[in-house]
């Protein structure tokens, strides 16, 4: 039994597929890479507002177009397109952010630059009002500025974002990170946060991960503040404490439990991975089983890669766990 358990690790190979299995999403990133937009025009088109797709998509698709030209040369070719001046912005975000990124941390972020990346997103909400994703990027780009954005303001972003899409993951996702001690707030208001969504989610909803979102981002800040010091005193039980184990059940009951039976979609990808490195390390044998023959190879490196090397870690689990 060994050996043939041996066998079967050998064999398998987790799947880091940048775009999740969207195929329709890797060949129009292909064509942003030879410097053509129109399979990217018609890709979003024939999204339409399917908002979990649409937002992944675009999400995906600007982090392509930021380092070359083709959201640009859309624009200059189809001003009056409102897919082209949402693209537009999400990449401007993700350009500002590269720039934070290369300056390292704690450097300012130019002011001027910010208030430009947030025209940029009024001007695409208002060119496709009823599209969410102009509002995630607003969300996204508040974290840069320095103390952060006005509360009224964040209040206004984010209500318009509920407005047109109430259980929008990502945008939920950013409001998180923008409370969490690593940006604007602390671990306290990123967990109330959490909680508070998760518990006003509609069965089904991928909304109550944001609880184990949460737990990934406060480990992440506390193992980067600590690093070349000594542990912090009880850390050790982060993922398994009954409070943590207890949260992970909770979201398999409120989000599994209740899911339409299918296929994974590709932007349930990361999230079920989320939740699947939840179940692990807090020991919920069953329900990690579970989750692992519902991925199957299909991996994700957030939030693996934050304890450990991601496919050790993806696939030790998995073959302890799967027959």
């Amino acid at each position: 039994m060994a050996v043939r358990r041996s066998r079967r690790a050998a064999r398998f190979t987790p799947e880091f597929d940048r775009d999740f299995g969207d195929r329709a999403l890797t060949e129009a990133r292909h064509d942003i890479v030879i410097g053509r937009w129109q399979g990217v025009r018609d890709l979003l088109r024939a999204t339409g507002p399917a908002w979990p797709a649409r937002t992944q998509r675009l999400r995906l698709l600007a982090h392509a177009a930021a380092a070359s030209g083709a959201v640009e040369a859309w624009w200059a070719a189809e001003p009056d397109d409102p897919d082209a001046a949402v693209l537009r912005a999400a990449t401007e975000v993700v350009r500002v952010f590269d720039a934070a990124i290369a300056a390292g941390r704690g450097a300012v972020v130019d002011r001027g630059r910010l208030d430009t990346t947030v025209m940029t997103c009024l001007v695409a909400a208002d060119a496709r009002p009823a599209d969410p994703m102009p509002w995630v990027s607003l969300l996204t780009v508040a974290r840069l500025y320095q103390g952060g954005v006005g509360r009224a303001e964040l209040r206004a972003w984010w209500d318009e974002l509920r407005r047109r899409d109430p259980d929008n993951l990502e945008g939920h996702v950013q409001v998180l990170r923008y409370r969490s001690a690593r940006w604007h707030g602390t671990h306290g208001a990123m967990y109330d946060f959490a909680r508070d969504a998760a518990g006003a989610a509609p069965p089904g909803s991928p909304l109550p991960v944001l609880v184990q979102i949460a737990r990934v981002e406060e480990y992440r800040h506390v193992a980067d503040a600590s690093r070349g010091r000594a542990p912090v005193r009880g850390f050790d039980q982060h993922w398994k404490h009954e409070l943590a184990a207890t949260e992970a059940l909770r979201t398999c009951t409120r989000w599994l439990d209740a899911r339409p039976s299918g296929p994974v979609r590709p932007e349930e990808v990361e999230p079920l991975n989320y939740l699947a490195h939840a179940t692990c390390l807090a020991g919920l044998t069953d329900r990690a089983r579970a989750l692992f023959a519902l991925l199957g190879p299909r991996a994700a490196y957030v939030p693996w890669s934050y304890t450990g090397e991601p496919a050790e870690q993806f696939t030790r689990w998995r073959h302890l766990l799967l027959p």
